[in-house]
């Protein structure tokens, strides 16, 4: 085994039916380093670091864990050698509490029973040790997404594990808790523990990064001293080519107002009286700090929260949409922040999940065409450029891009006037981003109006035209795309 070597993985290859996810790739972790994993979706990745876990069997290859062979056969074993894993989609008992989610499957016991008080005080031991401040009592479905991915970073380090693969840890963490997060790989490293932090953010990965390894269609491309990249050199590894432009040209051109919003509060959420304007063909930002109330304005619009309003209307109407149906039925359409969680149906086929918001007009008598949504299905993959072997692919089986690109395509299908974005680019790379924010500023160049919210401050500067700026559930002013970020960060914190 080389000096200092933890782990080795060496011309690994993976296929699934129609797709090579994985060919020859290759990855060398240190002892005491964090090692960057980058590429595009659907590079692979996360493919790559589910053959280490025992999550896929791999074709080819070798796996050395401290100069033994190793090839886990399920993500218990590889806890139980060592090996962790934070995965960016979480995967959590909701109904259970934090402590339960910590502990499942190694409950500390007495007498052959629980011991709910042990397992309370490690915990809380744990959090403390963490920085987390989170109550081990608390149940998972009542805490935010960024809580629960800090308890998923917990219950990794509480396996005392030696190589920890962190994918997309800070997609949904606050600036504050993406701190406490590097502080604690910092620790992790010092204690002599690899680890792999897979993430889109150039930034973060040029600051606590030792070193960089890029993947391209499942080949690893490139290892090289983080200290000796910039991005520019990052994203042209990743892409294969020069990326000039990170946002597409502005071409929209806001007309007159479509949507009118007066005093929108939330009945259970923390909106408070929140009124604006949306124009036809306008891309609306709305920024604030966590917990501001960016997504709740999305939610009541939609119809998932109960709120009241002095007024709602939409092109001189009144309307009220009480419920999702109503929403839709008004010409709203909602890309939701959880994408598989709230946002597809995993093990359904990419038509299925195409056309499951408009299956009315697919009703031919007592049956739904399947020629009709066949037809829609490819013109939206072609349109879209959604990589895929076929329309008939489980939509599980693509990359986080392409099936956000789906979910565009679905509600494309219902033609909305009004479209409801929240974190539309979270954990997808920066080609697939491009193509993305060409996806919207399209959109609005047809006449279509957005409402999008997004915690990264450059991507709502680069692709809005107006941004609002949310503070403790209420409207704290508005900002021009020619603001600074200081300027929208004071907003951002006029009510904290």
């Amino acid at each position: 085994m080389d000096d200092g070597v933890l782990l080795q993985m060496s011309r690994i290859s993976k296929s699934f039916p129609g797709v090579r996810a994985l060919d020859g790739a290759s990855l060398t972790l240190k002892r005491g380093s964090v090692h960057a994993l980058m590429g595009e979706n659907g590079a692979g990745k996360s493919t790559l670091m589910k053959c280490l876990f025992g999550i896929y069997a791999m074709d080819e290859g070798e796996i050395t864990l401290n100069g033994a062979p190793v090839s886990f056969k399920s993500s218990k074993e590889a806890l139980e050698q060592g090996v962790a894993m934070v995965h960016q989609e979480l995967n959590q008992a909701l109904k259970r509490s934090v402590a339960d989610n910590l502990w499942l499957g190694r409950y500390p016991t007495r007498w052959g029973v629980v011991n709910e008080r042990k397992m309370q005080k490690d915990t809380k031991a744990l959090f403390d040790d963490l920085g987390i401040s989170t109550d081990p009592k608390a149940i998972m479905e009542t805490l935010s997404v960024s809580k629960r991915q800090m308890v998923e970073i917990a219950k990794a380090v509480s396996y005392g594990a030696k190589v920890i693969v962190f994918d997309e840890p800070t997609s949904s963490l606050t600036e504050e808790e993406a701190e406490q997060l590097f502080r604690i790989i910092r620790r992790l490293r010092d204690d002599g523990c690899g680890i792999v932090y897979i993430s889109h953010k150039m930034e973060e990965i040029l600051r606590i990064c030792d070193t960089v390894t890029v993947m391209r269609d499942g080949k690893t491309v490139a290892t090289e001293d983080a200290k000796h990249l910039t991005t520019d050199a990052i994203i042209r590894l990743m892409v294969g080519r020069e990326l000039t432009q990170r946002f597409p040209p502005k071409e929209n051109t806001p007309a007159e107002t479509v949507l009118t919003v007066r005093g929108l509060t939330g009945k259970h959420s923390i909106l408070r009286d929140v009124s604006f304007d949306l124009r036809k063909g306008e891309i609306l930002g709305v920024a604030g700090l966590d917990g501001s109330g960016r997504t709740e304005v999305l939610e009541a619009l939609f119809g998932l929260s109960e709120k009241s309003a002095k007024a709602l209307i939409l092109e001189g109407r009144s309307i009220e949409n009480k419920t999702p149906r109503q929403a839709i039925a008004n010409g709203f359409a909602l890309v939701t922040e959880e994408r598989r969680a709230t946002g597809i149906f995993g093990i359904r086929s990419i038509t299925e999940n195409t056309v499951i918001s408009n299956l009315r007009n697919y009703l031919r008598g007592f049956w739904l065409s399947q020629g009709a949504m066949k037809r829609d299905t490819e013109q939206i993959i072609s349109s879209l450029r959604v990589k895929t072997p076929s329309a008939a692919t489980p939509i599980r089986a693509l990359s986080g891009g392409n099936q956000q690109k789906v979910i565009f395509g679905r509600w494309l299908l219902t033609k909305p006037k009004i479209l409801l974005l929240d974190e539309p680019t979270r954990g997808i790379d920066v080609g697939a981003k491009y193509e993305i924010y060409q996806i919207i500023t399209d959109l609005a160049k047809q006449g279509r109006s957005v409402i999008m919210v997004s915690g990264e401050m450059p991507e709502l500067l680069g692709i809005c035209d107006r941004i609002m700026v949310l503070s403790g559930g209420r409207v704290a002013g508005f900002a021009e795309r020619d603001a600074t970020q200081e300027q929208i960060m004071t907003l951002a914190a006029k009510y904290v």
